[in-house]
């Protein structure tokens, strides 16, 4: 018997002796007069058994056996697995060993096991939340983070996109640092899914903003000054997609959310599908999107999609890319970075005229084109030959001064000066010269 059920003895035998009233002990066990009166005819008829519950020291019928928990167990500390938090743990059971476990009985076993969800959890702060965008494709917001994704100390940069009315991944892209490249190739994924968004909401990096851009005051602006666009910029503009800038993370917070979410769950899934380099890992997060996306992606308010479809005139790989401005000689050559290149002609466009000012298009699918009033050409490496530095053809031997040169003998050839006098007959001198000179 606990404790309780020995207090519930105790009174209920002061009111069989007559020492305490019914009402008295129901108030006292806080119960009904019904239910001590009721509880009084069971210890007359059985004793003090009858205030012990009936299911006590009986497992019941829908618990786990040992093994299955065992089983359990053993799971969490495999490597692949060791590393997720609980309700990840619990999806992985159910998808990859057929094990079904409602998540309450699942941390009530691992917790009590001395198992701890390697994911905290922070109480949450009171603030007002803005409401998410009525239709998909308003609104983009875009980061990225560095994380060490394949569990060593190396850290890479993870770049990624997330719809603000439906919190639907429309891109990730993995590299070393945190580049234009990366941003880029997030933005070629989400135009060939989905299509172009409305907006675009990102932090004052330098890729998005110039960093100049802040000083440039609002009568400046009035009077017409204006600041060169980003290359990322330049392609948004390209794209007719509107750029937005935050001040604040707080201020794109889905996009943070994301990387706590992934964070959490995608080292675990790398482990598990051996992916251990930045190449396999964007081969993988190409299908690693539809299965987030069903987890956690939520339906718009209306159903009519604000994403617009490319026309047909823009090639994505020219938009996608970065353009500089170059003129080329009289032999359609350039040089970028150190290096030179020539403009290919060809039977349908008409040959680029010497001299000419044209946008150079470097991008990583579409190689280095060359983009001059509408017309794309490709180019060919091109090495200029070295400029002859004796033109006429003569021969040019190294010239070797005379033996009696001065200035390669001269200190064998002539005998050195010296001066007797002594520094006051030095000064005579000069006082004598002085004085015949201005008396």
């Amino acid at each position: 018997m606990n404790d309780k059920q020995i207090n519930r003895y105790r009174v209920l035998s002061n009111v069989i002796e007559g020492n305490l009233k019914a009402c008295d002990a129901a108030k006292n066990l806080n119960l009904s007069e019904r239910q001590v009166y009721r509880l009084i005819k069971g210890v007359n008829k059985e004793g003090v058994t009858s205030l012990i519950h009936k299911n006590s020291n009986k497992k019941p019928s829908h618990t786990f056996d040992d093994e299955f928990k065992q089983h359990i167990l053993s799971l969490r500390s495999f490597e692949r697995y060791k590393d997720s938090n609980f309700t990840h743990f619990r999806e992985l059971l159910e998808e990859r060993e057929s094990i079904s476990i409602s998540y309450n009985a699942l941390y009530t076993l691992l917790t009590s096991n001395g198992f701890k969800s390697p994911k905290k959890r922070r109480k949450s702060k009171n603030h007002n939340r803005r409401k998410r965008k009525s239709k998909a494709g308003m609104l983009i917001q875009i980061d990225a983070t560095p994380f060490e994704w394949f569990g060593d100390s190396v850290k890479y940069a993870l770049h990624g996109a997330i719809d603000d009315a439906t919190g639907q991944v429309v891109g990730l892209y993995m590299t070393k640092n945190e580049c234009l490249h990366g941003y880029l190739e997030v933005i070629r994924q989400m135009v060939l899914r989905h299509g172009v968004p409305t907006c675009v909401y990102s932090d004052m990096h330098t890729i998005f903003r110039s960093p100049i851009a802040s000083k440039v005051s609002v009568e400046e602006q009035l009077k017409g000054k204006s600041i060169n666009k980003t290359q990322f910029g330049r392609a948004m503009e390209e794209l007719g997609v509107s750029l937005i800038y935050a001040r604040s993370p707080q201020a794109k917070g889905k996009v943070e959310r994301l990387w706590n979410t992934l964070q959490s769950r995608l080292p675990t899934d790398l482990k598990i599908a051996g992916v251990t380099s930045i190449e396999q890992a964007n081969e993988f997060l190409a299908d690693y999107i539809n299965s987030f996306n069903s987890k956690f992606a939520v339906e718009p308010e209306e159903p009519i999609s604000a994403y617009a479809q490319l026309p047909d005139h823009l090639n994505l790989d020219h938009i996608l890319s970065v353009k500089f401005s170059r003129v080329t000689d009289n032999s359609s050559v350039f040089s970028i970075h150190s290096k030179h290149f020539m403009v290919v002609a060809s039977q349908e466009l008409p040959e680029v005229p010497k001299k000419s000012k044209v946008n150079v298009i470097i991008s990583t699918s579409a190689g280095i084109k060359v983009e001059y009033q509408g017309n794309v050409y490709d180019t060919i490496n091109y090495i200029k030959p070295k400029k002859s530095s004796n033109p006429k053809g003569k021969s040019k031997s190294k010239y070797i001064p005379p033996d009696d040169h001065y200035f390669k003998y001269g200190s064998d050839k002539f005998k050195k000066v010296y001066f007797d006098e002594s520094y006051e007959e030095v000064l005579a001198i000069l006082q004598e010269i002085f004085l015949r000179k201005y008396a």
